[in-house]
């Protein structure tokens, strides 16, 4: 292969480079074939703890991120042809390198549909390592309405499989680094709903994870809350509990009684402030990591000063967007303030949900007051009172 394309390789490569550092979490794999006559070799790279591992012509090669395009460019320099596959995000890149080099994207929506319908006994779908597993997690998945009483996945209910089974995913290390030292992790959903991750989570903790843990669920519903509590009975889970009130007011009690401090507080798409609220609880009540999946930023759409932005969010999908991450951000912000250290990460494809984003905090330090005013002031330059700001307002 000539240095002209092994140029536009390494650049392409570049590309890939910078696409993984940034989707990380969603990174399913490289391949590729290098041909040299009718001869063709295999090369697998993945992501480790430790960078990534290239294995190559018996070889097995670990290396960082940064180095993959000059690496790929050395092997191909002895190949006629090479062919590379890169996957991640319901996505594959597909880069051809001989006398010049493309790139095409292919969309594996499609290829979804024919595992699910390959794997039509389960609804599974290929090559994705379950964690909450269809045989072992039956009378879970059953209880909570994902799975049929003929053993399948119930086909409405995919998305919210895999939406639910990849938040653990994402979740696993936190809850790992959280039980350390500890005799049980007390967790506490708030605005539950219908409680699918309480469920989903439990069920991994004590029968997977064998880490003990109690959790309470929180909602301003009534029925909901009855209803959780009925799965709960089904399933025996007797380490869950659910009541009935204000996540705005509430203090969080042990099972004594006593005003305790929770190692988690979550919460998946609670819409709008409900998200607001879901965060000061876990900030009110001192709790060691907080998790939340937001959902509908109608609150501020209006209320932010617009003006430097007037031409551009006169498209109506770009003042929507911006609202969303301004919300968003300035709670990232605000949880700093308070000692938190903060990650926001996409869980799953845009293309399942749009509302997909994950804030995931860990408490480390102290309150910050001067951060806390400069989220006032941020807000106040915005012409914005966010919920978030006036909920922990004196905390």
């Amino acid at each position: 292969m000539d240095k002209q394309t092994l140029q536009k390789l390494k650049l392409m490569l570049s590309g890939i480079v910078y696409r993984l550092n940034e989707e990380a979490d969603y990174f399913q794999g490289l391949e590729g074939e290098f041909k040299s006559g009718t001869r063709i070799f295999p090369l697998k790279c993945n992501l480790t703890e430790n960078g990534l591992s290239i294995n190559f012509e018996g070889r097995k090669i670990s290396a960082g991120a940064e180095e993959l395009p000059e690496i790929l460019a050395d092997f191909a320099a002895r190949f006629e042809k090479v062919t590379l596959v890169y996957r991640a995000r319901g996505e594959a890149l597909v880069i051809e390198a001989d006398k010049t080099v493309t790139m095409k994207t292919r969309y594996l929506e499609e290829e979804k549909e024919e595992a699910l319908h390959a794997h039509a006994e389960t609804g599974l779908i290929t090559n994705r390592n379950y964690l909450i597993r269809p045989g072992k997690a039956d009378a879970l998945l059953k209880a909570i309405g994902i799975m049929a009483e003929n053993g399948k996945i119930k086909n409405d209910m995919i998305r919210k499989y895999n939406q639910t089974d990849h938040f653990v995913e994402l979740l696993e290390p936190m809850l790992k680094e959280l039980s350390k030292g500890r005799p049980e992790l007390k967790i506490v959903d708030c605005a539950c709903g219908k409680s699918y991750l309480s469920f989903v989570l439990n069920y991994y903790l004590r029968e997977v994870m064998r880490i003990n843990c109690r959790f309470m669920g929180i909602d301003i519903s009534e029925s909901v809350v009855e209803s959780s509590r009925k799965i709960a009975r089904q399933l025996n889970y007797n380490n869950m509990d659910f009541m009935v009130g204000d996540i705005r007011t509430l203090l969080y009690r042990d099972e004594e009684g006593i005003d305790s401090r929770p190692d988690l507080v979550v919460s998946l798409h609670a819409c709008d402030v409900a998200t607001d609220y879901a965060i000061a609880y876990g900030i009110r009540n001192r709790s060691r990591g907080i998790v939340v999946v937001p959902c509908c930023h109608s609150e501020l759409l209006n209320q932010y000063h617009y003006e430097p932005f007037k031409d551009i969010i006169k498209h109506g999908i770009f003042k929507a967007r911006l609202a969303d991450v301004l919300t968003d951000g300035i709670r990232c912000m605000i949880l700093e303030a308070f000692g938190y250290t903060v990650s926001a990460v996409e869980y799953v494809s845009p293309l399942d949900t749009p509302k997909n984003l994950l804030i995931r905090a860990v408490f480390t330090g102290r309150f910050d007051r001067a951060k806390y005013e400069s989220c006032r002031k941020l807000a106040g330059m915005l012409g914005a009172e966010p919920m978030l700001l006036r909920q922990t307002a004196g905390l």
